[in-house]
């Protein structure tokens, strides 16, 4: 089960510091070619939306990895879950698909069930 969480959690982190670093360091121009949504909110919650990413991404690796408040990998995975909800909830509004969300909501559901491991 531990293999099985560093493989799932792993892969998680590496797609959320991506998707949520360009959404923190970006501008909205820059980012409204690959996200036309940034236009339906206001800025200020797109750039908490990747900080949010991130700090989920560092808290299902480093917890672990230090063993310093491991349940924080469960908490971080729960709240990845969150932002796959909302994530779905705002393109379905837009008229998007939602495949993508609906991947990684079942990949961050599995990260919750495996990093109950941490609890």
């Amino acid at each position: 089960m531990l293999i099985a969480y560093w493989i799932v959690a792993g892969l998680l982190a590496v797609f959320y510091v991506y998707s949520g670093g360009i959404k923190a360091v970006r501008s909205k121009e820059a980012l409204r070619p690959m996200m036309g949504w940034v236009d339906d909110m206001p800025f200020a919650a797109v750039r908490a939306i990747g900080i949010l990413e991130v700090l989920g991404a560092i808290g299902l690796i480093v917890p672990p990895l230090v063993r310093v408040a491991p349940w924080l990998a469960f908490a971080a995975s729960i709240g990845l879950v969150l932002v796959q909800v909302g994530a779905a909830v705002v393109h379905l509004r837009r008229g998007e698909k939602v495949w993508m969300n609906v991947v990684l909501f079942v990949i961050a559901a599995v990260a919750v069930w495996l990093a109950t491991v941490w609890l």
